[in-house]
């Protein structure tokens, strides 16, 4: 499933966005990271308890916009692998999906087989 989530200045860096995709009547949490130019996506559910990561609404990123900190148990995740380093699933990943910029957009190709 291929989708356009948004302009590339919709997401400022550092920051980060939710959104919601739905095929078949399924939906799908993911967000997007912008940090140093680069954007990274990723299913949003912790792999410890499945539970959404943010914060507050578009809020994925540590105070230092360093991590992707889960809110419900502060583990920390690197942005580029989603590798957790630190918390109750430490060594674990995000699903990361597949994102590319066509001419400003971030489109999104999820791969919904092994979701």
């Amino acid at each position: 499933m291929t989708t356009a989530l948004c302009s590339i200045s919709d997401i400022q860096d550092p920051g980060s966005k939710a959104f919601q995709l739905a095929h078949n009547s399924k939906i799908f949490d993911i967000f997007v990271i912008h940090k140093d130019g680069e954007f990274y996506a990723f299913i949003n559910s912790c792999p410890h308890t499945g539970v959404n990561l943010e914060w507050l609404d578009d809020q994925f990123l540590d105070r230092d916009h360093t991590f992707i900190q889960c809110a419900t148990h502060n583990a920390l995740f690197e942005i580029d692998t989603g590798q957790c380093i630190h918390g109750p699933c430490t060594g674990e990943k995000l699903t990361p999906v597949k994102i590319e910029i066509i001419d400003n957009s971030l489109i999104i190709n999820l791969d919904i087989s092994f979701l």
